[in-house]
């Protein structure tokens, strides 16, 4: 004898295994281009799953599968259940979209909501009073951006109803005088709105800069061939509901998915590894990390030497104890004089990541697996970095740090000559051969941003998913800016460093950051948008800003810019190439040195 409720202890079944699954899965591997040349790395060039983005939506699918199931079964387990009618339920569509989810490919959202009309704040909630937008709801994207599932557990009985208030308006009763009414009258439904909501969402979200997201509807519960019980025949307004959608251009699937594997099956790839490409772009980290004596000067011996060499001299400490007492009064004064041994903590540190493999090093291995002679290897960096780099130089680096200044950026700020260093002069006092990575000369980009007159000068590289949405995330940011005070702040280059210096204490101007995020600097943004522009990997040492244009990047396209796609669709590929390299910093560490500091 069959139990009471005998469908709700079949879904109640399916709705525990579908949790079980949730609290298992992983989404599918989303490793960013992007080569880190950290302590945490392993094999040269393989992201490790740091890099990976947890897949938006899936804590609310659990959340709501567990809520399901724990409203269920304490239904079921009540006693009086049984001469109850049935319980309502969301199981059949919280199975459904767990479905669609492990069969999708390039999964990167779910439960994600898209608006169809530019709507930057569209994730948070509408201030009290506010009216709230109304927003279309996409169950699964997959396929890195470019496909939209969305599930409807519609049953034949529920649209019929729908039909039946159509007929009782028009008055209409005969079969035929239905079918006559699908095509002298407009003919809609909520599944009909719902398509074409779908299909407004997408067109106003592109994937990318340009291609519109293809719709699936999933139809697991809508039937054109069933009788309904008070007709001999179905309803032809089904099929022609499916009809309707299908000549939009949305993909109709109908009925429950079969033969569901619960298991993604492990397909064991290879970990992708990314190479940089020929001509890298610098920003201003990279270009103070290539002049820093930390990098050229010889090794410390062990930990404790690194240490040793960054003690602040007794002199120093004295001196800088009595300044801090100085300026104690002033409302501007926020440090104090035992920064001076965090500092040099960090300087220490830094000696002893290069102890490790050094930055010129691991340039020169990645560059030569690239290039073996390293002849069609070229820097470039815009003229904002340039400039900045040359005003902290001046500042603060040490008379070998200044030379490797000029030469790299060929410049005179030593001396008042105008004799340009010679390339090997960089490499005077540094533990490296001669060219040991082809550094010279850095050149300058024409401008201080990517248009099309600058960029017809270019042989750009084929452009990927993520370096067209970091182009594109980078030029919204960039938009927002005044344009006269980023002219104020961007004087034109010269020889000389020592003009940069806006006052009569010779401080470095602060640099100018952005409105849309005053995490960022406007020069590391403008420097992101040449690599991305180009196609050419920039290298840079400032983990924090990629990490917040990662955020801005996830936020504009919903997690889809994010995911990587191999190169011309060849899953086979185990190499692509890299938008961005971040390496350890590097400071101007020469004038902190305890053993060539001078009075």
């Amino acid at each position: 004898m069959a139990r009471p409720h005998e469908e709700l202890y079949e879904l109640c079944d399916c709705l525990r295994s579908v949790s079980v699954g949730l609290d298992s899965y992983e989404p599918e591997s989303q490793d960013l281009p992007i080569i880190d040349s950290s302590e945490e790395m392993g094999e040269i060039g393989v992201v490790k799953t740091q890099n990976r983005e947890v897949l938006p939506g899936l804590r609310f699918l659990r959340e709501e599968v567990k809520r399901d199931l724990q409203v269920l079964q304490k239904f079921l387990d009540d006693p009086e259940s049984t001469s109850l009618p049935p319980l309502s339920t969301n199981a059949p569509y919280l199975v459904a979209v767990w479905q669609e989810l492990l069969q999708a490919r390039g999964a990167v959202a779910i439960y994600r909501t898209f608006h169809t009309t530019a709507h930057p704040h569209a994730s948070r909630k509408p201030k009290n009073g506010s009216a709230k937008e109304h927003g279309v709801k996409v169950d699964v994207v997959a396929d890195n951006g470019r496909r939209w599932i969305r599930v409807n557990t519609i049953k034949n009985s529920r649209i019929l109803m729908e039909f039946r208030e159509m007929d009782s308006t028009t008055a209409m009763g005969t079969l035929r005088s239905r079918m006559e009414n699908l095509i002298s009258q407009e003919f809609d439904n909520s599944v009909l709105r719902m398509g074409r909501e779908l299909l407004e969402a997408a067109r106003a979200n592109p994937h990318g800069s340009n291609e519109i997201p293809s719709v699936t509807m999933r139809l697991t519960r809508l039937d054109p061939s069933l009788s309904d019980t008070n007709h001999e025949t179905s309803d032809p307004r089904i099929a022609y509901t499916i009809d309707c959608l299908q000549r939009m251009g949305i993909d109709v699937q109908l009925g429950e998915r079969q033969d569901i594997v619960e298991e993604m099956e492990n397909t064991s790839a290879q970990p992708i590894i990314f190479e940089p490409t020929t001509h890298i772009n610098l920003d201003l980290s990279a270009l103070i990390a290539l002049i820093s004596d930390t990098t050229h000067s010889h090794l410390p011996r062990d930990p404790e030497d690194a240490n040793a060499r960054f003690i602040p001299p007794q002199r120093y400490v004295e001196w800088k104890k009595q300044r801090v007492r100085m300026l104690s009064d002033s409302p501007d004064a926020t440090g104090t004089w035992e920064d001076s041994g965090i500092h040099s903590k960090v300087l220490a540190d830094q000696a002893q990541q290069e102890m490790k493999k050094g930055l010129l090093q691991d340039m020169h291995d990645r560059l030569r697996s690239i290039s073996p002679d390293l002849q069609n290897i070229q820097f470039w960096t815009t003229q904002e970095a340039r400039q900045r780099c040359l005003q902290i130089v001046f500042k603060i680096a040490g008379t070998k740090e200044r030379q490797r200044a000029e030469a790299l950026l060929s410049c005179s700020i030593c001396s008042q000559t105008t004799a340009i260093p010679t390339h090997n002069q960089f490499w005077v006092h540094s533990r490296y051969p001669s060219n040991f990575v082809p550094l010279m000369p850095v050149r300058l980009y024409p401008s201080s941003e990517p248009d099309t007159t600058s960029l017809g000068s270019f042989q750009s590289n084929p452009s990927s998913p993520f370096m067209t949405s970091l182009a594109s995330t980078c030029r919204n940011i960039l938009s927002q800016e005044d344009i006269s005070r980023l002219r104020e702040s961007q004087s034109p280059p010269s020889h000389s460093a020592a003009p940069y210096l806006s006052n009569d204490e010779g401080e470095i101007p602060p640099a100018a950051v952005t409105l849309a995020n005053p995490k960022l600097t406007v020069h590391t943004v403008q420097s992101m948008l040449w690599g991305a522009a180009l196609g050419w990997t920039t290298l840079t040492t400032n983990r924090s800003s990629v990490k917040v244009l990662l955020k801005e990047m996830k936020r504009s396209t919903g997690g889809s810019a994010l995911a990587y796609e191999f190169p011309d669709g060849d899953e086979t590929a185990r190499a692509s190439k890299a938008a961005i390299w971040m390496v350890k910093p590097r400071s101007l560490a020469e004038g902190s040195r305890s053993d060539c500091c001078s009075e």
